[in-house]
């Protein structure tokens, strides 16, 4: 199967298909007797915890008829030594589509490369491509029309970071993001990136100048999964770079302030933000359900044709 048949990372599509999804997902979110996937099985292969994404999916997959199959780390062979190949080409044979999250992009490549079904990236240490369409749906939603919007990313260059990186350049909209030194994104996507849109993603230090005239801003926590032994040490480097009113002060009047959950309130993202007007963060969380129901629709069906 083609890269295009999976969804490994927004670069592997187009930005016609990319909005596809998303105008498919807000269809969905008004249909509630849609049953496209009756009969269909998603595997889901999580190395990491997880609750928004898992439930998300695991709803997302009910709700359209389907059923789920969820396995960890310590169910499956992910840690315990069978070769990727191996597992790919098994649960090819039993499910109509594996949901992955896991650590290493690699995974979830490989797992691609011999899988007989379309693999879907849950989260990577390197991107979380439905997050983010999640999150665009979200946008649409509250602001309209992507490409006339400028978005703000404040905090740690992760996965989310990346993922962003890659939409800016696809949809074609302004994106500065304030990372402290020495916790800068991908040099690989961001340069990637900035050739395909060229003066749209600016890199920077400081997060006043990040967020002024921004209509949207996303924060995520300062330490992700797998870093929590550096928490005390990322937060003497990102104690400047908490979402906080001061902050938003230097933003357009109307901003929204976008968090994937789970927040660590006081640190990151301040209690007054998170439950203020301009937050959108549980409108996020709710369409992801929306968001997975077309991602799984659209793969399972277009794999089963």
């Amino acid at each position: 199967m083609h890269k295009e048949q999976h969804l490994l990372a927004l670069s592997d599509h187009t930005r016609e298909q990319l909005l596809q999804w998303i105008e498919r997902a807000r269809v969905l979110k008004n249909d509630t007797k849609c049953r496209p996937l009756a009969g269909k099985i998603a595997c889901l292969i999580f190395e990491k915890a997880s609750t928004r994404t898992r439930v998300s999916f695991e709803t997302a997959m009910y709700a359209l008829g389907g059923q789920v199959v969820f396995q960890t780390k310590q169910d499956s062979h992910l840690g315990r030594g069978e070769p990727l190949k191996d597992m790919a080409r098994v649960l090819s044979r039993y499910a109509d589509a594996l949901v992955v999250r896991t650590f290493g992009q690699e995974v979830v490549e490989e797992l691609a490369r011999y899988a007989g079904v379309p693999v879907i990236n849950a989260l990577t240490d390197r991107f979380h491509p439905c997050q983010i369409l999640s999150d665009l749906l979200t946008v649409t939603e509250k602001k309209g029309a992507l490409d006339k919007l400028d978005f703000a990313w404040i905090g740690d260059g992760n996965n989310m970071a990346n993922t962003w990186i890659e939409a800016a350049a696809i949809f074609g909209f302004n994106l500065r993001l304030a990372c402290p030194q020495g916790y800068a994104p991908d040099g690989e996507v961001l340069q990637w990136a900035m050739d395909r849109a060229p003066g749209r993603i600016r890199l920077m230090r400081d997060p006043v100048e990040a967020v002024k005239a921004a209509d949207v801003i996303n924060v995520d926590v300062w330490a992700s999964m797998g870093q929590e032994e550096e928490q005390q040490r990322r937060a003497l480097h990102f104690r400047d770079y908490q979402v906080n009113a001061a902050l938003m002060s230097q933003a357009e009047k109307d901003a929204i302030v976008l968090h994937c959950l789970p927040a660590h309130r006081g640190e990151e993202i301040s209690e007054e933000v998170l439950e203020g007007p301009q937050s959108v963060a549980f409108d996020q969380a709710e369409n992801k359900k929306h968001l997975h129901k077309a991602i799984l629709e659209y793969f399972i069906l277009k794999t089963a044709v």
